[in-house]
This record gives structure tokens, sequence and C-alpha cells, in this order.
């Protein structure tokens, strides 16, 4: 049977006329053109990486790679940013400047709750930051050992930081890209791992004390995707059923699926040495071309809190923003799903987002030819969050548009199995050749029935298929806010739900 529908939500969901109440913004550079409203940014000039994050006396810490001299990409800083939800965050002074040793670039940061670095006094715990300096003077003397390994410490709970007297802790044994240590304590073998991107594979070393550091075996060079060089890599166990599966994330640059920068992962076991996988195959954390540099919070326990930066190295350097460039992807659970044979690693935003949400608006179940969602809801403005539901999965177009013809479409076809995200017209997309185009993600889920969350900002979609197995980020710079909604099958689909939740922007007060 043949149908088609349409939902038309008249207002906008990216902002327009409201009937809430008027906040003032924390700062007039977060009222920018497409400034994204729920994730977070620095006020002002550039960011990439997310880094050193590490939950701490109920305070989540969010240190970023930032250079606070342009919105272009330089000499690299830690910019710092704290969070009580990781929705609703503070600004901070930067944490770490470049300094003799060369640029400060991406790596972690951990509590050493039992002062085996010795950098704890008068009972204070230490935050140990371990991070990669890049020398540019090396550099221009085209060598290729120009990064290291060092460390600082904080005692006043990410205040202020001191770098250690004896650094680097890691030197360079003579190769190009040596960098992004992500460290955790291994408990089993009451030692620190070190995982460390080189080239391309990984690297893991130990350490008694974060000080000193030995080399305990290397991991992909026959593995995985091999586009660009490997960089921001992490290592953690999730317990499924009982089982402790641990999960290795690399990042990609290029190589992408989608073009561009990744984050691709990888599933096995890890004995305190070596890395055995479980599979051959290449799979991604987010199958989008705008989310890079992914990495977990440190401290958190059995629950594995992962961020990305919100861009791509393809054109992160010249999108249309002018004060600021770049944000970072919402917040997002990750858990292990296993389909068929395969552990899967899945991705849902943080349900610490409802502390911006508004009044949902719920409707189902719906047959497309009847429903008019616009009767239901009135006009909207702000991000918002979008929920879908089904017993049966159909084709069917999600279009979100403007009044001058742009739009971004979202949607599934049945024949590919395969969501996808076209932002060909979404507005600006002139500035790159790349940029526009159209981006899928594979259907992993088995079963008929589909669930779909969007995460909708300013200028940003993210897209969680089939609890969260199937992942993508996308952003788009339109000339004006989009300001309806349209869905669109060819076959008879029923939703069995809908639900729209308008989100407060986390930069008024």
């Amino acid at each position: 049977m043949k149908a088609a529908f349409r939902y038309i939500i008249l207002g906008t969901l990216f902002g327009a006329c409201s009937t809430q109440k008027i906040s003032k913004p924390v700062s007039d550079n977060y009222n920018e053109q497409h400034r994204p409203q729920i994730h977070f940014s620095p006020e002002q000039h550039w960011m990439n990486d997310p880094n050193g994050m590490v939950f701490f006396n109920n305070t989540y810490h969010l240190f970023y790679q930032y250079y606070p001299g342009a919105s272009v990409w330089g000499p690299m800083h830690w910019g710092h940013a704290t969070s009580k939800d990781m929705i609703n965050w503070k600004n901070e002074p930067v944490a770490l400047y470049p300094d003799s040793l060369g640029y400060i670039f991406s790596g972690s940061a951990v509590v050493d709750y039992k002062n085996t670095s010795g950098f704890g006094t008068n009972g204070k715990t230490p935050l140990v930051a371990i991070f990669t300096h890049h020398d540019p003077v090396r550099e221009k003397e085209n060598r290729v050992d120009v990064e290291t390994q060092s460390i600082a410490y904080s005692l006043d709970e990410g205040k202020t930081w001191t770098k250690y007297a004896g650094n680097p802790v890691l030197k360079n044994p003579g190769i190009r890209d040596f960098r992004d240590p992500k460290v955790s304590w291994y408990e089993e073998g009451n030692k620190w791992i070190m995982t460390l991107a080189t080239t391309d594979r990984i690297t893991f070393f130990s350490s008694p004390d974060l000080k000193n550091w030995t080399k305990e075996s290397e991991f992909g060079k026959e593995f995985g995707a091999h586009g660009g060089v490997w960089e921001c890599p992490d290592l953690f166990p999730i317990v499924y059923e009982g089982k402790k599966i641990w999960v290795l994330i690399v990042n990609l640059n290029p190589g992408g699926p989608n073009g561009g920068s990744a984050t691709q992962y990888f599933t096995g076991q890890f004995d305190g040495k070596t890395f055995t996988p479980y599979q051959t195959d290449t799979r991604w954390i987010d199958y989008g071309p705008d989310e890079y540099a992914g990495i977990t919070w440190s401290n958190t326990g059995d629950r594995k809190l992962f961020l990305g930066w919100m861009s791509n190295w393809q054109y992160a350097n010249i999108v249309p923003t002018t004060k600021w460039r770049s944000a970072n992807t919402i917040p997002r659970d990750l858990s292990i799903r296993k389909v068929g044979e395969k552990y899967l690693v899945a991705s849902t935003p943080v349900p610490e987002i409802k502390s911006i949400a508004l009044k949902s608006i719920n409707s189902g179940p719906v047959n497309a030819t009847q429903f008019d969602l616009t009767s239901a809801t009135g006009k909207l403005n702000g991000p918002a969050i979008l929920k879908l539901a089904s017993d049966n999965l159909e084709s069917f177009s999600l279009t979100f548009s403007n009044s001058a013809g742009e739009k971004v479409i979202v949607g599934y076809d049945k024949q590919a199995n395969q969501y996808y995200i076209d932002r060909t017209t979404s507005g600006n997309v002139d500035f790159e050749k790349g940029f526009a185009g159209r981006h899928i993600v594979p259907r992993f889920a088995l079963d008929p029935g589909f669930d779909m969350t969007l995460v909708i900002d300013n200028a940003s979609i993210e897209l969680f298929a089939d609890k969260g197995l199937s992942t993508m980020t996308q952003i788009f710079f339109p000339s004006a806010p989009y300001t309806e909604m349209t869905i669109n099958s060819r076959e008879d689909f029923k939703l069995n739900s809908i639900q729209f939740t308008p989100l407060k922007s986390i930069w008024t007060k």
C-alpha cells in the first residue's frame, strides 16, 4: 500500500518566535549566528580535541585543545571548563600554557588517590595531567622526534597546575607521531597503563608512579582503518552480562567512513600488557563526519562517559564562524550490546540533558497521512530533542528547512539498510568542496522495530538510532534558522510515538 505523510512544525526548531521567558545571555558572544546553545564551546577563539577529562569531588573537568590568540589553529594550550552535570558549563582560566618544551598537545588526567607520584602533600589528593609536548623548533628543523610525553599536577582541584621538573617523562624513540597519552589505573597489576598513539599503531606503556614508563606491547598495524594517522586513543573495560569487555578507541585522520576525521574502536581483552581483539572488521563509534578525537572521562567508575570534538580536520579551520570555531558533542553514555556474535559499542545522550528540558509534547500512535504535529505543538523555539519509535521500520525522510529553501534531511533507506543525513543544500556549503554531501551509517539492529533520537542545535544534529547502535553527528550552516520539519514516506508506515522536547540554552541565566 502506497502512502505519503507530512508533519509540519510552523515556528522554529532553531530560533524564532517563542512564548518562553527571555533570559540574559552569559556573554553576547553566545548569541552569534550558528553558536551552539546546548553544546560546550569556548567563549572565543579556537578549540579542537577534548582532553584531560576527569571527574573529581562531584565536578566534571573538561580540558581541551585551545588557541587563545585566534579562531584558527595555533600554539596549543589546555583550555578548561567545569560542570556538575556535563551539560551546564562554566568557563575557567587556561590551565596549561606552552613552554620551552613545546606546545601542549592532547592527553589525559587522573586522580592519583594512592599518591603514587608523590605529588600529594598535607593530605591533598593530586590530579595529574599527562600530555604531549610538541616542539615547534625541532619541527622547523625537520626532525622527527618533535613529540614527548610530560606531566603536571594540581593540588587545588584543577585550579592551578605545576609542571613536573623532570619533564619529559617519556622521550621520543625517533618517530614523527608520538602523542595523545590516555592513562588509567590497572588495579590487577597495581600500575598505571598509558595508551599512546604511535603513527600507525597503539603502544602500551606501564608505570608505578606516572614518572617512569616501560613499554609493554603494540597493537594495530594489521587491524582497523589506516587511511591516516592514528590519534587520541583510549582503553577501558565495560561489563556486559558479567563479562568484562575491553574497548580500545582509536581516532583516525583522515580515513573516516564519511571522509576526513573519525573515531574507530575495537573490542577484546587486555591482560595488563597486551590487547587481544575479538574483531577483524573496522567499526566506528560515530559514522558522521563531525565527531572526532572522542575519548572518555577518567574516574567515573563503571560508567563510561564519552565526548568528542564536533568538527572535522578537513574543514575545521574554515567553517563560516568568526569569533569562535568548534564545539563538543553532547556527552554520551557508552555500553556494550551483543548483535549476533559481535560485541558492539552503543552510545546514547547522557540523561543529565533533562536538566535543560522544557515540557515535552507527546503524540502517537500516528497514522502519517492523518496527523499534523503543528496542531499539537504550536510554535517552538530553540534547540530540541526529537524521538521517534515504530514497531516496523520503513524508508522515510525527515526534512528540516527554512524560508530560503535550505534543508537538512535525516532518514532511513530500507533497501540499503542505512540511516543517513544529507546536508547537500543545507546553507553555506561552498567554503570547502567536500563539505556538502549525503552521509550514511549502517543499521546494526536485527529486529524490525526501531527508535531514533535526534539532538538538534543551532548548527548540528546528532542521530542515535536503535538504542545507540547507529550514531552519526553532522554540522551545518544555514543562512536563517530552519523553521519547518516534514516527514515523508512512500510506504504504509506508522509511528508508535513521537516526543518533541524543547531545550533551554546553557548560556543564559
